[in-house]
């Protein structure tokens, strides 16, 4: 009898998101399968997130939290434990006896389930294509996928798991052009190098990036003064312990309106405060129901909430790891760390110096910052995501793909099928990960992030199994 030829699966993007989907699909699949991930790094399951090698970059949500599987909450605790890494980094160990271990480590344990759960099943493939993809198009019923030096791959589902786009730079500074005193990417290898001990260095951000940024030039042996600054000058928040707190959210209708949703967190840290339970209780739960308190704002009041609130729910959303937090402290009580609300109007490069012009907020006068090294913090440039990528400029082209309406990524249906630039869903073509976001209101943190690759990978599973794909 003749074997069925395998569904042919193709992820662009072999991070967290795109190595995990790959993973669910693996498990869930009832036929041969091939799967192909097409990631230029080495590694699958890291990508932008988890590849960071500094060892003053943590995870910032506590181990026993970044469970893959809702059956096993503690899963991936339980498996740094097996696997020594506290032994080998007893500093990820905090005094409350959870563990907040190194960036990297959560990339390798995504990249040992994927393995796993692969080697499970003789019949299912993985290949890791280590190039960049230019170009994306339908041909026969399914896609075809073009790289930089020419080849290219077809596949029957298209998934694509892009990372968050880079940091967008202050137009002030980018017309200063590039320098060796301007760090756009601070992700990048070797981008704090060239930061001296004494260094004075400016950074363009207050929230976790900056966080990061300080820690690790500490752990370098920096000394020198550092101004952080943003508009609202909102810090990202610290954490505090709270056991399985009470659903706060469940027996409520949610809002229509954004004055109306803010209003309601605030009565709710009222009440939590009046049981005893700290302002975080309220906020994780926001998060375990921010799709359905989003979805009941329509696009106006989306948009109202982005506008308004969104630097302080990211400040009290994402929050610090207590070996980040106590590394910002203490440069903030030694005085070589000063955070400002403040705009930057005006930049220019001086003799060994950028001197930075900042507005500060309330009418304040004008203060003059000048720093050896600035640093870009800004966070990812999600409006610009669809025309600075390749594949998904070359998509939107063909109108198969289309920005979502409130500039957070790419529009896709409840299913994160792919919208077409008539609005219809694409039954061959996904997005996971936090460029769907603007669908579900909450996919940039753990574990409310791995819920949406895996119900993706389910759902492709399911229609393989079913025989529409391709269609």
């Amino acid at each position: 009898m003749e074997t069925a030829a395998p569904a042919r699966v193709v992820v662009i993007g072999g991070g967290f998101c795109g190595a995990f989907c790959a993973a669910e699909l693996a498990a869930a699949a009832r036929g041969p399968l091939a799967i192909t991930i097409v990631e230029p790094r080495h590694v699958l399951g890291a990508g932008l997130a988890y590849s960071a090698t500094d060892p003053a970059h943590r995870v910032n949500v506590p181990a026993a939290r970044m469970t893959l599987h809702p059956d096993n909450p503690t899963d991936f605790d339980d498996w740094i434990r097996r696997q020594g890494v506290l032994d080998a980094d007893p500093d990820a160990l905090w005094a409350d006896g959870r563990a907040y271990p190194q960036r990297a480590v959560f990339g390798r344990y995504v990249a040992a389930l994927l393995a796993a759960r692969v080697a499970a099943r003789p019949e299912i493939s993985l290949a890791h294509v280590r190039e960049a993809a230019v170009s994306a198009a339908p041909q026969g019923g399914g896609w075809t996928v073009r790289f930089a030096g020419g080849g290219a791959l077809a596949a029957d589902t298209l998934i694509l798991a892009v990372s968050h786009p880079p940091p967008a730079a202050p137009a002030v500074i980018a017309a200063l052009g590039p320098g060796p005193d301007i760090i756009a990417d601070p992700w990048a290898p070797g981008a704090l190098d060239g930061v001296a001990p004494d260094d004075e260095v400016a950074i363009i951000g207050t929230g976790l990036t900056m966080a990061d940024m300080v820690a690790a030039l500490t752990r370098r042996g920096h000394r020198g003064r550092i101004t952080a600054f943003s508009r609202r000058g909102q810090l990202s928040r610290g954490h505090a312990f709270v056991a399985d707190p009470p659903g706060f959210f469940a027996t409520i209708s949610p809002p229509r309106t954004a004055r109306g949703l803010c209003r309601q967190v605030r009565a709710l840290i009222a009440q939590a405060a009046a049981q005893g339970l700290p302002w975080q209780a309220v906020i994780d739960d926001a998060r375990v129901h921010g799709g359905a308190l989003w979805g009941a704002l329509d696009e106006r009041e989306q948009r109202r909430l982005l506008r308004h609130v969104r630097p302080f729910w990211d400040a009290h959303r994402y929050r610090l790891a207590p070996q980040v937090e106590a590394v910002l402290n203490e440069r903030q009580a030694a005085g070589t760390l000063t955070v400002l609300a403040a705009s930057l109007r005006r930049a220019a490069r001086e003799p060994g110096a950028v001197a930075l012009t900042l507005q500060p907020r309330g009418g304040r006068p004008p203060v003059t910052v000048r720093a050896a090294r600035v640093i870009v913090t800004t966070g990812p440039a999600h409006a610009g995501v669809v025309a600075g990528h390749a594949v998904l400029a070359s998509l939107a082209s063909g109108g198969h793909l289309r920005a979502d309406a409130v500039g957070l990524g790419i529009a896709v249906d409840p299913q994160g099928r792919v919208l077409r630039a008539d609005g219809t869903p694409n039954a061959t073509l996904y997005v996971v990960g936090p460029l769907a976001r603007a669908r579900y209101g909450e996919l940039m943190g753990m574990p409310q992030v791995a819920t949406q690759p895996s119900e993706v990978g389910q759902l492709i599973a399911a229609t393989l199994e079913r025989g529409l794909v391709p269609g």
